[in-house]
């Protein structure tokens, strides 16, 4: 009971605090989409990428995330388009959101590709008064829970709806590659019958390298900041690719010993020329690290692996780093 009341209390403040966050992905470097428009078509071909996570597994109520994009090459108008749809759940709150994207690319002499892009689209959030406690909370003789007693908190499932807008910019080079984004960008409020929600805007700065340490063997560190203002958090990542079929690596997420939140590791394997399978495993170090049994991300990608239409295509650039 100790334990469960431990756990019950730390995802309480965890979700306080982190719900309107942005949701989080260990394998952000192979799904770099979902948190920045100007990377559509940046492969030059039709890339698809769905995502399930299941964050503090065995603990009530955990968060868990489902997203699917996909994103290709639109030369006809000198970019690239994409579409994306998230799902997110924690405790009584659950998330959806889906949104279309568009990104004006343009070449940088030989050296690069600098990108552009917006996307917009609605978000629904849904609050399910039957899973939340009180400490007021009404039980009958078997245990089952009968109501909040609580006017202020409703005891049914209701939603709300808002319209959302992204922005981004993304430079791509043959050595290294640089992304700045900025999510719910006008911070729309969502209102259901007693309860308002306004999703604030999150930013993100991603920065990734290649290195070539023989014929067979790459290396790829990347860092990920993302930040509401008032919050800001880092993951720091270093993937190896063996062969262009094998990969592994390690993440961390966190810059202090205030604020570290897990230690992660990597893996993933080409199935076939279009197919690719990645797993993560994050090993907690906060103090949920006594009532949960970490963290489970699975990724799966098709890549066509060619380029689609007519017209111009951007320089051809080495980028090993996309599954």
């Amino acid at each position: 009971m100790k334990k469960i009341f431990i756990a019950f209390a730390l995802l309480t403040f965890t979700t306080a605090c982190m719900a309107q966050q942005a949701t989080q992905y260990t394998m952000y470097m192979w799904n770099k989409h979902v948190f920045n428009p100007a990377f559509a078509g940046m492969e030059n071909s039709l890339s698809i990428t769905g995502v399930y996570r299941s964050q503090w597994t065995n603990l009530p109520g955990n968060p868990e995330s489902q997203s699917i994009n996909a994103h290709m090459p639109l030369y006809i108008a000198q970019g690239g388009a994409g579409i994306s749809m998230e799902n997110e759940s924690i405790g009584s709150w659950s998330q959806t959101s889906a949104t279309l994207s568009y990104d004006y690319q343009v070449l940088m002499g030989n050296s690069g590709v600098l990108s552009l892009g917006l996307a917009a689209g609605l978000i629904q959030r849904k609050f399910d008064g039957t899973l939340a406690r009180t400490p007021e909370g009404i039980f009958d003789d078997n245990g089952n829970y009968l109501g909040h007693n609580e006017q202020s908190l409703p005891f049914s499932l209701e939603s709300g709806n808002a319209p959302t807008f992204n922005i981004g910019a993304y430079y791509q080079a043959e050595k290294f590659e640089v992304g700045l984004s900025a999510t719910n960008l006008l911070e729309n409020e969502i209102n259901l019958s007693a309860i308002s929600f306004r999703p604030e805007r999150s930013y993100f700065l991603y920065f990734g390298y290649h290195l070539d340490m023989g014929r067979k063997l790459i290396l790829d560190p990347s860092v990920l900041v993302k930040s509401d203002v008032y919050q800001t958090q880092i993951d720091f990542s270093l993937v190896a690719h063996y062969n262009e079929n094998i990969f592994a690596g390690a993440s961390f997420r966190g810059y202090s010993s205030n604020n570290r939140d897990a230690l992660a590791l990597i893996a993933g394997i080409k199935v076939n020329e279009n197919i690719s399978f990645g797993y993560a495993y994050d090993l907690t170090l906060s103090g949920l690290n006594t009532v949960s049994n970490g963290t489970h991300e699975i990724l799966l990608n098709y890549n066509l692996g060619k380029q689609l239409g007519k017209g111009k295509p951007p320089i051809i650039i080495y980028n090993p780093r996309s599954l």
